[in-house]
């Protein structure tokens, strides 16, 4: 405890470090007070009623987990920062594919620049589309007051949610620039634990008499949260040597020195990260839709296709969602990992791995290595991603569920690392102890994972 607060004194006494943590909490609190906003011409107290009379989850509860609560409150940040999400995803799917975007990529600041603008014009585009059939499901909800002309109600609000979702945006971009960790990721953070109160106080009350129950239950989310964190920051380290000591001016490049841990390539375990699973679930939301649409038609088949899709915590959907994110999982650490460059690097830098002849067979074991380490990644975020339907199964409220793992709990565990990596690099810097007595948090990928990925 002493060891802590000694810490919080350092961070404190570092005078840019303290700027930029108050500078993202005040930041963090104006998006938390839009939260709470209600849209012109929106019914709150219905919305209240229907809060109430709802308690069941489908696929859009995810939506609204990330903006915390905004979403299902009809705020002016209902949208929140997924149609940038949505849009960054689109612009780096086709910076694998596309010549155009990868030139963009290798063109420096003026490429980086250039795919700024593109992704800021396609957010907005995106939130047109999303906003309009946002406010048509409010419309059809009946939470739209008497006597609002349609027109007007869906081309102002469809104005201020633009609005809402740019703000968003650029409240995150100000976090990354001047603040302490990623901007985006924290908004979503905030998002995901604000509704963890509301949701654990669900529990207790589902809970209550049982109090055995309730703490086997904390006990089981500490062990999967610790279990996450290993697995996140696991890597598979391959040994380098140098044909010679390198020296001089370029002796340090990308990082890369003769000394100690810099002497391996770092592997993750889990390189493709939370994106598997927002696939899966982006792919699993469109029968969803269908069967939605079905429904209105009247259709049968509609009711129980939605019944199951809609539903993240049914056998058909939790199955579906195992195989997708195992696949995905594999194609995605294919796009990331690349071992072309990882031997390319290694053969300008004059290093090799040990028994192993540079260029095509370095490449070939690069390859062989990160197939074997993917498969127990694709598995644990397989299960990681239907953990919360075990839960729910096991007796979970489906609001607490949601915290025993899928993107909420892969969000939260990456973001507070790489924040974490962030403030003690700060105390490393003015020579303070780090956050860990021992080594030290593995935040953002290394220069040779970037390598890695073709970055």
């Amino acid at each position: 405890m002493k060891r802590f607060l000694t810490t919080l004194n350092n961070i404190w006494n570092i005078e840019e470090l303290r700027k930029r943590i108050l500078l993202t909490i005040g930041l963090l609190a104006v998006y938390r007070f839009g939260a709470f906003i209600v849209l012109p011409g929106v019914d709150a107290s219905k919305i209240q009623a229907q809060d109430a009379a709802e308690g069941a989850k489908d696929l859009l509860d995810l939506i609204n987990t990330f903006t915390g609560g905004a979403f299902n409150s009809a705020s002016v940040f209902a949208l929140g920062i997924m149609p940038y999400i949505t849009a960054s995803i689109i612009i780096q799917l086709l910076g694998f594919a596309v010549p155009y975007f990868q030139r963009l990529q290798k063109d420096g600041e003026t490429g980086r620049k250039k795919l700024t603008q593109i992704t800021r014009a396609l957010t907005l585009a995106i939130t047109f589309l999303q906003g309009t059939a946002y406010l048509r499901m409010i419309a059809n909800d009946g939470l739209v007051m008497d006597g609002i002309s349609m027109p007007i109600f869906t081309i102002c609000n469809l104005i201020i949610l633009s609005a809402g979702t740019i703000f968003a945006m650029w409240l995150g971009e100000r976090i990354t620039d001047r603040g302490i960790g990623n901007g985006v990721s924290l908004l979503i953070t905030v998002g995901i634990i604000a509704s963890l109160p509301q949701s654990f106080a669900a529990e207790i009350g589902a809970q209550s008499g049982t109090f055995l129950v309730l703490i086997l239950e904390l006990a089981a989310l500490f062990g999967i949260i610790m279990v996450t964190v290993l697995i996140v920051q696991g890597i598979r380290r391959i040994p380098v040597q140098y044909a010679k000591q390198v020296s001089g001016r370029g002796s340090n490049i990308a990082g890369m020195k003769m000394q100690n841990e810099r002497d391996f390539i770092p592997l993750k375990v889990n390189a493709a990260g939370v994106m598997p699973i927002i696939f899966a679930q982006a792919i699993l939301f469109l029968p969803a839709t269908i069967g939605q649409y079905l429904i209105s038609n009247g259709s049968e088949l509609g009711g129980g296709l939605y019944a199951q899709l809609s539903n993240p915590f049914s056998v058909i959907s939790s199955i579906l969602a195992f195989i997708l994110v195992v696949g995905f999982t594999y194609i995605y650490t294919a796009l990331m990992v690349n071992p072309k460059d990882y031997a390319d690097y290694l053969k300008n830098m004059n290093a090799f791995i040990p028994g192993v002849k540079p260029g095509q067979p370095t490449a070939d074991l690069i390859d062989t290595i990160t197939s074997r380490i993917t498969l127990p990644g694709s598995i644990f975020l397989g299960l990681i991603a239907i953990l919360p339907a075990f839960a729910v199964a096991a007796g979970v409220n489906q609001g607490f569920a949601i915290f025993f793992g899928g993107t909420s709990l892969l969000i939260l565990v990456a973001v507070v690392l790489d924040t974490l990596a962030q403030i003690e690099s700060y105390l490393l810097l003015k020579h303070y102890d780090g956050l860990m007595k021992s080594g030290r948090i593995q935040g953002k990928q290394s220069s040779m994972q970037n390598i890695g990925a073709g970055m």
